[in-house]
């Protein structure tokens, strides 16, 4: 079903890159939903797993800074992120030895259960989710992903 039939919209889009880019907004509204709903059965937020994990690969303490670079959706408020993930006592913050300016984030043996009690059933559904699609087609939308991400990343220039 193609997207106006979807939303059953009474009229054509007004061109192609109205129509593909309406689909990306709907495309990442369902991956939203369900993302959301899978951490949540786990107490998270799709930002907080995505910290949990880029600390869990890191496999050492990252700064803020270092966190914001690694994050899936940007975010302007990984200090908050953090914050909350700290109540929880699912990382924990050091300050620097050398600069006192500089804080360093590292998960806790509790974040790191948490991370490896959500990864399978994240698989499962990552798994599930692409399954129409062969892998020539999945290696073709890769590419028109990564090319599209670069020209909507060149858009403002």
């Amino acid at each position: 079903m193609n997207l106006q039939q979807e939303l059953n919209r009474p009229q054509p889009f007004r061109c192609l890159d109205q129509e593909v880019l309406l689909n990306f907004l709907r495309i990442g509204d369902q991956l939203d939903n369900r993302f959301s709903r899978l951490f949540r059965e786990h107490g998270l937020t799709l930002s907080r797993f995505n910290i949990l994990r880029s600390l869990a690969l890191a496999e050492r303490p990252l700064t803020c800074g270092e966190i914001g670079e690694q994050m899936i959706q940007v975010v302007p408020a990984v200090t908050s992120l953090v914050d909350h993930l700290c109540s929880q006592e699912l990382v924990e913050r050091n300050r620097s030895t050398e600069d006192r300016r500089v804080v360093h984030v590292a998960i806790t043996e509790k974040g790191k259960q948490l991370v490896k009690d959500t990864m399978q059933p994240l698989r499962e559904m990552e798994d599930r989710m692409l399954l129409q699609l062969s892998q020539a087609d999945k290696q073709s939308l890769l590419q028109l992903l990564n090319r599209t991400r670069e020209s909507i990343s060149h858009c403002d220039d």
